[in-house]
């Protein structure tokens, strides 16, 4: 399960502010950031009125490319690149461009493992005590992931990555995981509020009434 996040073409600021093609960076230490606010101005008719657009949020000028891979059923025996019995010689490559963690805590299951990693919280506290499939309405075992305990990737396009999950997922509410959506609770694409359990509720009776 590898969450892949590629830089984009991070600069401090790129043309005037106000003008279409506007980026800027913003503190990462608080997320969401405040909207910035509008600069033009608005008078009685279009032609007195000076537009202003938003711009762009991007990583800052230098920002690394981000790379996080896991394995299911494989531990730190398994791949040469930790000292294991497994030759893997492109882990070892990607693990000598950047830093190895050693200190990772497994919870011996999918669901609850990945949402300890990409969140950086205990499994219990981010609604994954059991995998997705197991979830049940009780608090630690809901299998929702709200914005208050958000996930790498929503961190990442918050600050101006562009960001891609491949493989196995797994950490989506099983009563949302459809072609059809919603996408609220989707990893990678997970939207920017906190859910109330009344209103996650309303979803899944939607969804299942769509199905």
């Amino acid at each position: 399960m590898p969450l892949v996040a590629f830089s984009a073409h991070g600069q401090q600021t790129t043309s005037s502010a106000g003008s279409p093609d506007a980026t800027r960076t913003i503190d990462g230490r608080y997320l969401p950031n405040p909207p910035p606010a509008f600069g033009g101005e608005i008078n009685p008719n279009a032609y007195q009125s000076k537009p202003y657009w938003p711009a762009r949020v991007v990583p800052p000028k230098g920002a690394p490319n981000v790379l996080l891979i896991m394995t299911d059923d494989a531990g730190f025996g398994l791949p040469n690149t930790f000292g294991g019995v497994v030759p893997t010689p492109n882990l070892d490559r990607i693990a000598n461009m950047g830093l190895r963690y050693t200190q990772f805590h497994s919870t011996a299951l999918c669901s609850p493992t990945r949402a300890a990693l990409i969140t950086g919280r205990n499994h219990h506290s981010v609604g994954f005590g059991v995998i997705s499939e197991m979830a049940t309405g009780f608090p630690g075992y809901d299998s929702v992931i709200t914005s208050s305990e958000t996930t790498i990737g929503r961190i990442l396009k918050d600050n101006g990555y562009a960001a891609s999950w491949f493989g196995k997922d797994h950490n989506t509410p099983a009563f949302e995981a459809s072609q059809a959506g919603p996408f609220d609770d989707w990893t990678v694409t997970q939207s920017p509020r906190r859910h109330a359990v009344g209103e996650t509720k309303a979803r899944r009776d939607r969804v299942l009434s769509q199905s």
